[in-house]
């Protein structure tokens, strides 16, 4: 009998009990290339990529391998996903809502204003139909999305000058996060988005007056409290910033099964990690800011009220003349709004009276 007869006839128990294994080929190596938006000196946010690189390579014995590059090495801040979607990287892990100028719908998968707080976001992404409709959209674009860090619910950035009223965010230069410049467009102010890396020196210069990134660790790292005095809250345009890693398509589908729930489980262990490295850095630095100097603030009342009128408004024009937005907004919108009623009888309440303690 051959060798091909014995092995169709005694099955692979027959043969591997007669010596006579079948070719084996050694999995070949994956070697990826990851863009990240961010500088390499903010750990937590660049961090997040770094996290999963090392989770990739743990999880796979060292045959599957993540080279991170800080922004600018391989392509700009701003440029990750037209990097992804050619296939010149890739990976790359940044903040959806940079991206809104393409299509305003990229916002909704990182943060709008007034959205979704960081656990409402995941719950919405993982177990809604979140992860789902931003795939699809992303689709158009040659990747494939997963989620990768929150900071959870950020400040509202520093200010050379007191904001007393609505009035005076008329002609403020503001340094602000990707699609919240639409809504404080409509407020009277001068959007900027300028990367992380290179808003200290645009606001020390007087370039812009005001400038927001994510909360007191990264803040005091970049040093803004020693060029603008006035510390304002809460970001209502990032109620929780999910960050996504972009894999390209073509990539993607290059990995088999085993490779592809790695992908997976790294960018999730990221994920949860990203927001407790937050939670745990930020208070700590937030007193320390307050003690040298920072005049902590409140926005108004009638920012706030003006701000949530105009994103509102914003969303329901967007809404009747973007398709992509219409159909994932509105999925959205209501996820949103069955998720406070939730956590207005639950965390809100128990939040509140927490804070209320002396501990």
């Amino acid at each position: 009998m051959d060798r091909r007869s014995l092995i169709k006839h005694a099955g692979i128990a027959g043969v591997l009990a007669a010596g006579i294994a079948p070719a084996v080929h050694a999995q070949a190596a994956v070697r990826w290339r990851l863009a990240s938006s961010f500088p390499k000196s903010l750990d937590t946010i660049f961090g997040a990529a770094e996290v999963f690189s090392q989770k990739v390579k743990q999880l796979s014995g060292g045959k599957f391998e993540v080279s991170v590059h800080a922004a600018g090495e391989l392509t700009p801040a701003f440029g990750v996903v037209d990097a992804v979607q050619q296939g010149s990287v890739d990976a790359a892990h940044t903040a959806p809502y940079y991206f809104f100028g393409k299509d305003e719908t990229f916002a909704i998968g990182g943060a709008i204003p007034f959205g979704l707080n960081s656990r409402q976001m995941s719950a919405w992404t993982y177990e809604g139909n979140g992860l789902k409709l931003m795939r699809e959209f992303y689709a158009r674009y040659n990747m494939i999305s997963f989620p990768c860090g929150n900071t959870g619910a950020q400040m509202g950035g520093w200010m050379r000058k007191e904001i007393k009223s609505v009035k005076d965010l008329k002609g403020l230069k503001f340094r602000i996060g990707g699609f919240a410049g639409k809504v404080l467009e409509r407020l009277g102010g001068v959007p900027q988005n300028i990367p992380g890396g290179e808003i200290y020196t645009a606001l020390e210069k007087g370039t812009i007056d005001a400038a927001e990134w994510i909360g007191p660790y990264d803040d005091q790292k970049l040093g803004f409290n020693k060029v603008a005095p006035f510390y304002y809250y809460p970001g209502w345009w990032e109620g929780g910033l999910q960050l996504d890693l972009y894999v390209n398509q073509k990539a993607y589908d290059a990995l088999n099964a085993e490779q592809k729930a790695i992908v997976e489980m790294a960018s999730t262990f990221a994920h949860v990690e990203t927001q407790a490295k937050y939670d745990v850095k930020n208070p700590t630095a937030l007193k320390q800011l307050v003690g040298a100097g920072a005049k902590l603030r409140p926005f108004p009342a009638d920012v706030m009220a003006e701000a949530f009128k105009q994103a509102m408004g914003l969303y329901e024009e967007l809404s009747a003349k973007n398709e992509n937005w219409k159909k994932v907004y509105a999925d959205y919108n209501k996820f949103r709004s069955d998720q406070n009623l939730w956590f207005r009888f639950t965390e809100a309440t128990f939040d509140r009276f927490m804070q209320s303690q002396k501990l």
